[in-house]
């Protein structure tokens, strides 16, 4: 018979030794998972280990909460419509600094920590670097000990699932509560009510002044999930809540008793609707009205909740802003400024001007963008039917604003139309990126150049008219998770040389500037970069059948497809490698791995149509026996966080080749330089500090500049004229034209070849070229000296200090924020 294992009735231990934690792994396995050993499966191991690791946090979270109602602290709101969380229970267990204890545990109960976390979902919910950087945002607020808050939608489905069938991509719903959330805490009774539609009444009120009602509106219900955010190294846990829509009745009991059981349900299934998906299409009118409904739905719910926690402590609204700072992520949020308008005007009778006074006081505004067609503006009339008394308060903002205007510059009529919060060049739009920044205190970019770009182009009125309200905050990464997590052997073999430190104060790297000497180190160094380039191969050979080699320069392009970032380009000098290995089969060409990952927006065709071209390209080069393992390109599918985990601690190249002038910042760019990853970019976004800091001689900068771009469109730019000065681009081009590629389909590519020949190239890919390809020459000199490369890999590492979202939170704080830390009391403390 055999023998029963043996049950304790204790639901969990607090110990943090192995023993301990095997004994507490054992008990969430029994009493919360509600399996016995016997029976589980690895999910089920990986839940009881997560509730393990969580029992940890929520004490730590209580003591976190209860320290800033004590000290009464100015609290901080992050308002994003995205956050790229990646998965959270390896993230936990570092922060809280007990992971090689679980590794212990799990190991005496015949389990590997690596296999259990490979199977927790990715918390998909971004699209890309905005959301990932409101997650790294989080992370340093809990580490710096500021009271931070992050506030979203619980999207049911977040980022579609890639799949590449055929070579395209094909998009598949991202189910990832299909198993639940172990991180998460639900909280049915946090509901807030969130209206849409409806009609304004207007009244006089008994004082004489015209009062407004909002009525016969169409309601949702808001309900908060909220998960525990630990910082590293301290006891500080904070909140990120996040909404999911509920309707506000579950059915109608007259049509279910009728027996029409569809319509009795169809107002419940409308009303959640809002929180279902990611990004929904809006190149719908449905799709559009649905998008505006998930920007307020969450935005209303978080300013209820927002004042809520103020009114427990304070009488009245006038010293909101010295309690409240509530951060802006790009214009998806910036409903919130009509929106507390609306609370303190209509809600609790504050006469106008107080009320603007404290809004603008109370909100900041991060800009993403320097693209004029990607700030966000919605129709008037949507508006005016989804939200009609928030376009009534847009309306009465713009109308005051231009009047100041106007006294700055009477006669302007030009100036007031370029700063109006209404387009009417062309129908009536609102101007969702004008709105934040007059509902603002302080206005930021991304990146110094970005920062200084708004100021001369999109914004250039705003900040002749508000000199000293847009400030650069250079963007951040978190080391916790983009060194510590991601690239074990690197941070084992830094912290063994220098410390630990560097974890929450990065710019200990700088200790690492010596040690690009030291021959021992740098062998070290290059063995970690060996160890990662082998996972790396290992996992896309079980994932994809592909064969790499490992001695081959891992050139890696990771991000969103979008032809700014000119993935196209970097697919340009692919083609040119492969002519130059088939016009000399015997050429002693440096072997290169070109990897490629990211997603195309859903209806976004020609990214789309670059990812095909990518895949028809790989097909045709990785199964030409010419070429061997001397070039292998590869289109790694459903690019996520932990995808990038794998990634980039692998890579040797980081291509960072967007058109100057174009991306913000960027963060790719930084996560792989502190991974060792030498950059070949542009002067653009956040390249030219990463140039400042490793120095000129440690990166491979090429293309125009940003002034150089701007001349070279006002001169009137023609494509066709570098493609027919430039043999080997023509040569290029031409193959790609011919369906050389594309046997099956000659004419697939037309779109892209007229896109670079004939209609303008926009991106100035013709352009840059013939510079590119001459820093890929530069690339493969330094390659070809393993002993320089590793050397300016080092100093790359070295000198990362500067791009810590500490360091950026920690500015934010000080100068927009205006936010102090609070040390967390233990109970009894």
């Amino acid at each position: 018979m055999r023998k029963q294992p043996t049950q304790t009735a204790l639901p969990h231990t607090n110990g943090r030794d192995a023993a301990s934690l095997k004994e507490s792994l054992t008990n969430r396995l029994i009493f919360s998972v509600g399996k016995d050993s016997i029976t589980a499966t690895q999910r089920d191991w990986l839940y009881a280990t997560s509730f393990a690791t969580r029992d940890h946090l929520i004490e730590r979270w209580m003591e976190t909460m209860r320290s800033y109602y004590i000290s009464d602290a100015k609290r901080v709101y992050y308002l994003s419509m995205e956050f790229l969380m990646g998965r959270a229970m390896k993230n936990a267990m570092l922060n809280l600094g007990f992971e090689p204890e679980c590794r212990d545990a799990l190991r005496e109960l015949k389990l590997d920590l690596d296999q259990v976390a490979e199977i927790e979902p990715d918390a998909a919910l971004g699209n890309g670097g905005l959301g990932r950087l409101a997650a790294c945002f989080l992370d340093s607020m809990a580490t710096l000990q500021l009271p931070g808050y992050g506030y979203g939608i619980r999207y049911e489905y977040g980022m579609f699932t890639q799949h590449i069938e055929n070579g395209r991509q094909v998009e598949h719903p991202d189910n990832w509560l299909r198993y639940g959330n172990p991180w998460e805490f639900a909280r049915p009774e946090v509901l807030y009510q969130v209206k849409f539609h409806g009609r304004v009444v207007q009244h006089l009120g008994d004082d004489g002044t015209l009062q407004h009602h909002w009525v016969d509106t169409d309601d949702v219900m808001a309900m908060a999930y909220d998960t525990p955010i630990p910082g590293y190294g301290t006891r500080t846990v904070n909140n990120m809540r996040l909404w999911a829509a509920k309707a506000s009745r579950d059915f109608d009991l007259g049509y279910f008793n009728e027996g029409n059981y569809i319509e009795a349900v169809k107002g419940k299934n409308e009303s959640e609707n809002l929180s279902k998906v990611l990004y929904p299409d809006d190149t719908t009118e449905m799709g559009r009205e649905l998008r505006l409904k998930q920007q307020y739905f969450f935005v209303a719910a978080s300013l209820q909740d927002i004042l809520y926690r103020y009114r427990k402590y304070h009488d009245n609204f006038y010293s909101l802003p010295d309690k409240v700072a509530i951060q802006l992520n790009d214009t998806h949020p910036s409903i919130a400024v009509p929106e507390l308008m609306r609370i303190l005007v209509d809600l609790h009778r504050m006469n106008w001007d107080e009320a603007w006074s404290i809004t603008r006081r109370t909100f900041a505004y991060t800009n993403h963008t320097l693209m004029p067609e990607a700030l966000e503006t919605w129709p008037v009339a949507l508006f005016e039917n989804v939200l009609p008394r928030h376009l009534q308060i847009i309306y009465e903002i713009n109308h005051r604003f231009l009047k100041e205007v106007m006294h700055s510059a009477p006669g302007n009529l030009e100036l007031l139309r370029r700063m109006s919060i209404i387009d009417e060049s062309n129908g009536r739009w609102v101007r969702m990126a004008h709105l934040a920044i007059v509902g603002s205190h302080k206005v930021n970019g991304v990146a110094q150049i970005h920062t200084e770009l708004m100021k001369q182009t999109i914004f250039a009125d705003f900040h002749k008219f508000y000199p000293d309200k847009i400030i650069n905050m250079t963007n951040g990464i978190t080391p916790r998770r983009w060194l510590n997590q991601a690239n074990p052997g690197l941070s084992a073999l830094i912290s063994a040389n220098i410390g630990d430190g560097w974890l929450k104060d990065l710019d200990q790297l700088q200790k690492l500037v010596p040690l690009a000497e030291d021959a021992s180190f740098v062998a070290k160094f290059a063995a970690v970069k060996r160890a990662n380039k082998q996972r790396l191969a290992a996992a896309l050979h079980q994932r994809m059948g592909i064969e790499l080699n490992v001695d081959s320069l891992f050139d890696v392009q990771i991000k969103r497809i979008h032809e700014y970032k000119r993935q196209l380009l970097n697919l340009l000098h692919v083609v040119s490698l492969y002519n130059r290995i088939r016009a000399n089969p015997e050429h002693d060409a440096v072997p290169r791995t070109v990897i490629f990952g990211g997603k195309a927006a859903p209806g976004y065709f020609m990214a789309k149509l670059i990812i095909r071209l990518i895949n028809d390209v790989a097909d045709i080069v990785n199964n030409d026996p010419r070429v061997g393992n001397r070039l292998k390109l590869v289109f790694v599918p459903n690019y996520d966080v932990s995808t990038a985990e794998v990634l980039i601690p692998a890579a040797d190249l980081s291509e960072q080749i967007s058109t100057a002038g174009t991306e913000a910042s960027g963060t790719g760019n930084m996560k792989l330089a502190l991974n060792g990853a030498l950059t070949i970019g542009t002067l653009d976004g956040a390249n030219i500090e990463i140039k400042n800091e490793v120095g000129a001689e440690n990166i491979f900068i090429f293309g125009l500049t940003t002034e150089e771009v701007a001349k070279l469109r006002a001169a009137g730019y023609r494509a066709q004229d570098y493609y027919q000065a430039n043999a080997d681009l023509r040569a290029v081009i031409d193959m790609i034209a011919s369906g050389y590629f594309s046997p099956d389909e000659p004419g697939r590519y037309r779109p892209i070849v007229d896109n670079l020949v004939a209609r303008g190239d926009h991106y100035l890919l013709c352009a840059d070229y013939a510079s590119y390809l001459e820093a890929q020459l530069a690339v493969e000199a330094a390659y070809r000296d393993p002993r320089l490369w590793m050397r300016k890999a080092v100093l790359n590492v070295a000198h990362m200090g500067k791009f810590s979202s500490d360091r950026t939170i920690a500015q934010y704080a000080a100068e927009i924020w205006h936010a102090k830390p609070v040390p967390v009391l233990p109970r009894g403390g």
